[in-house]
């Protein structure tokens, strides 16, 4: 029988399961190298921006600089990181706040990506390095009002006229949509009835983007209707790659994926505020982390911080090594949302009545996360994905 050593390491209450030994030196350091942006850039200003409903547009040529828009493709300006790299990313961009990751998600899963993926090449060059330098801004039309978890039921329509196209149509809750210079439409073609993506600058005749007011969730990031009125465009506009909704779903799978990891980052920046809140705030004489119900909340909360690490990290490596289903996904974006939630609503029952207010970052990020479960496939949704996975059997209809 072979007796092992106990650990001469402290235990991390920040890193119960020492996540931190399972990365590789450049992942930690791209890490580091985010987190430490978030520090300086975001979270001295966030709270405002949540308070104002002001997206940090500026930021943008910031994080071209950082490296992370596009930073999972290859080529074009992009860095060509791994997928557990991107995670790792939008993990601690979360953490900073969910509308930031949504403007980095949006700009690289799904705008850079669609062209990336589905584009001509005239497009990769016109638009990819500018993306990734954040000097060009994109948006992804998808979303419409009466279709959201059924995009195979969208109303916004393609017509050929001579060697044009013409679209028409209204797409919502577009992140990025009213800041955006470029946009990544998607239509029903009248003639063949088969759903292609457009590239639409947004300073087309008859595109306009306008903004969503009194949200109470994603307040740091812009969101938008685009309202299509009879918008020409030339036949090199088409994503000629795909004509079917294996694109838009390709591209949503790519920015579920960065949720997931996202999703982490919300909940640690909880529990790491109620964990230091708890150990501060005194009443009857002692610090509440004494007592035994908020020892409760904590263990429970550092648990789930800890599987949900886990799990991005095992869909991360399944990702880097082609073997990542999307139905692993909807898993993955299923199981760390719902517990983020969790986690974000537990962090405020510890603050007290400190956690609604903006000097903590708890029901920011609790707000937040109400949009995440919703957007890149509900919930319920990504419930039915996994259940016809494991069944066989599909539930949509």
């Amino acid at each position: 029988m072979s007796h092992t050593a106990a650990p001469t390491t402290p235990l991390k209450p920040l890193d119960y399961l020492n996540v931190d030994h399972l990365l590789d030196d450049e992942e930690r350091a791209i890490r580091d190298t985010v987190r430490s942006f978030v520090q300086d850039k975001v979270l001295p200003d966030v709270g405002d921006w949540f308070e104002n409903a002001s997206a940090p547009k500026e930021l943008f040529p910031e994080l071209g600089k950082l490296g992370v828009l596009g930073m999972h493709l290859e080529d074009y300006g992009c860095a060509g990181m791994s997928a557990t790299a991107y995670g790792l990313a939008c993990l601690e961009l979360e953490a900073g706040d969910s509308g930031i990751r949504s403007m980095v998600s949006v700009q690289g899963s799904l705008a850079m990506f669609a062209i990336w993926r589905w584009g001509s090449e005239e497009q990769k060059q016109e638009w990819l390095p500018r993306m990734a330098a954040g000097t060009a801004i994109g948006c992804f039309g998808l979303t419409e009002p009466d279709s959201g978890s059924d995009p195979s039921s969208m109303r916004t329509t393609a017509r050929r006229d001579g060697g044009d196209w013409v679209l028409n149509g209204q797409k919502m809750w577009i992140t990025n949509g009213s800041i955006s210079d470029v946009a990544v439409v998607w239509a029903r073609c009248t003639d063949d009835d088969r759903v292609r993506g457009f590239v639409v600058p947004t300073d087309t005749k008859g595109f306009s983007a306008p903004e969503i007011h009194k949200k109470l969730s994603l307040r740091a990031s812009v969101t938008s209707e685009l309202v299509l009125d009879d918008v020409r465009l030339p036949e090199c506009a088409v994503l000629p790659e795909v004509a079917s909704l294996r694109g838009p779903l390709s591209c949503l799978n790519e920015a579920r994926y960065g949720i997931v990891w996202g999703a982490v980052g919300a909940a640690r920046a909880c529990f790491e505020s109620a964990l230091d809140y708890a150990g501060t705030r005194i009443q009857f004489d002692k610090p509440i982390a004494s007592f035994q119900i908020q020892q409760q909340k904590l263990a429970w909360m550092a648990l789930e911080v800890n599987r949900g690490t886990l799990v991005a990290l095992q869909l991360g490596r399944l990702k880097d090594a082609g073997m990542l289903h999307p139905q692993q996904v909807s898993m993955g974006k299923l199981g760390n949302v719902n517990a983020a939630l969790d986690v974000c609503r537990t962090a405020r029952q510890i603050l007290g009545g400190n956690g609604i207010t903006l000097e903590y970052p708890v029901i920011r990020h609790m707000n937040n996360l109400e949009s995440v479960v919703t957007y890149e496939g509900t919930a319920d949704v990504h419930s039915l994905v996994v259940g016809e996975a494991l069944t066989g059997i599909p539930a949509y209809r």
